[in-house]
């Protein structure tokens, strides 16, 4: 895991102060975040398979880009740089909801994060950074929903927490 500061942040998204990446995962201590999720003009969504190299939920499936703002960075500015270092991608990103979470993971670390979630629409396949990104797919809702409710496992925890809820934002930009 690379050392990075994270922002913390109080239950209103407060800056409290900054803290390692390292420390805030083994002390669970809520920081801010950013996750996007792009859509193409078919209704797919791009899903990322999270690298092998990955500090947690390595290998799984995800929305299509995520990380943690710098401090001083806007979470609008860091989930564009993100979703271009990650999958090679400019969008315009729009902000659709926060939400808190936290949960226990492997390597006796803990996600506690007050997740920022952007929408955008690309038709461009991606280019992946491979130390980032193993593999990458687009798939239906109905698909997603299906191998979720199957095999949950194979998903991370935070898009198995927010996939209905931005798919209840998608259908209503789409009336």
């Amino acid at each position: 895991m690379d050392d990075t500061n994270l922002i913390l942040v109080d239950e209103f998204d407060n800056e409290k102060g900054v803290i390692s990446k390292t420390e805030a995962h083994l002390k669970g201590e809520l920081h801010r975040a950013v996750s996007v999720f792009i859509v193409n003009h078919e209704g797919k969504w791009l899903l990322q398979q999270r690298a092998l190299n990955k500090y947690h939920s390595a290998g799984l499936w995800t929305n299509t880009c995520c990380s943690h703002p710098f401090p001083g960075e806007s979470v609008q500015k860091a989930a564009s740089r993100r979703l271009m270092e990650e999958m090679g991608i400019q969008a315009e990103i729009t902000p659709l909801f926060n939400f808190t979470y936290k949960e226990i993971l492997e390597n006796g670390l803990t996600e506690h994060e007050f997740d920022h979630v952007f929408l955008g629409y690309h038709n461009s396949l991606p280019v992946i950074n491979t130390h980032e990104v193993m593999n990458y797919r687009y798939l239906s809702f109905d698909a997603i929903k299906a191998e979720i409710e199957s095999n949950p496992e194979n998903y991370t925890v935070w898009f198995r927490k927010i996939f209905e809820q931005v798919n209840k934002h998608i259908l209503n930009r789409n009336r």
